[in-house]
């Protein structure tokens, strides 16, 4: 079977004026389809290409040998998450029980966000940002590149993006820009309950 690059949760155009159709059109429509052009190729004609794609990655992770297999499926995976991680009329503060947890872990949403914008911002080069769920307690994590969370048997809430290319057409070199927005007017926090309910 073939890998294929799920369609946006939303139009194009849904998440105007904080992310622009320009920046989700190169974002998704290129960058998150040549990780799957890249990664069909990779596995064509072995076993791989019969595996969910957590298999995969968990199955290549620390392998040197298929550090190619893993960068592709980990940043197909990591970006399907992200578009999810967002929605039109998204941010602000949570609700129901990642809002609950977010207190209990961070003493409140001004401390979670403070920190959670510290780690977008301190991730050095290309990464991500996440919100997870590990052993009963929620945390922030950052990881470069393609690196994932759900190598080490962390449970994703959300993620944002802070690979210059999710970013740059709109606000150019502003990263903490960028990443106040996604707080203030993207964040699904609909998506972070319903994985938190998950665990």
């Amino acid at each position: 079977m073939a890998f294929e690059i799920p369609a946006l949760p939303y139009a194009q155009d849904a998440l105007v004026p904080h992310i622009s159709a320009g920046t989700l059109g190169f974002h998704h429509g290129k960058h998150h389809n040549a990780y799957v052009v890249n990664l069909n190729n990779l596995v064509a004609d072995t076993p791989l290409a019969e595996k969910t794609l957590e298999d995969v990655i968990r199955e290549v992770a620390g392998d040197a040998s298929k550090a190619g297999i893993f960068n592709n499926a980990a940043q197909v995976w990591n970006h399907t998450f992200y578009w999810n991680s967002m929605k039109p009329g998204g941010g602000g503060r949570p609700t129901g029980a990642v809002a609950d947890a977010i207190n209990g872990a961070f003493g409140s949403y001004d401390k979670f966000a403070e920190e959670f914008k510290a780690a977008g911002m301190t991730q050095f080069g290309s990464g991500w940002a996440w919100l997870v769920a590990e052993d009963g307690a929620i945390k922030i994590v950052k990881t470069p590149n393609a690196e994932t969370p759900i190598t080490t048997g962390a449970v994703p809430l959300i993620t944002c993006d802070v690979w210059e290319h999710a970013y740059y057409l709109d606000f150019q070199n502003r990263r903490p820009d960028y990443i106040q927005t996604f707080l203030d007017d993207l964040i699904n926090w609909d998506f972070a309950n319903a994985n938190l309910a998950g665990v």
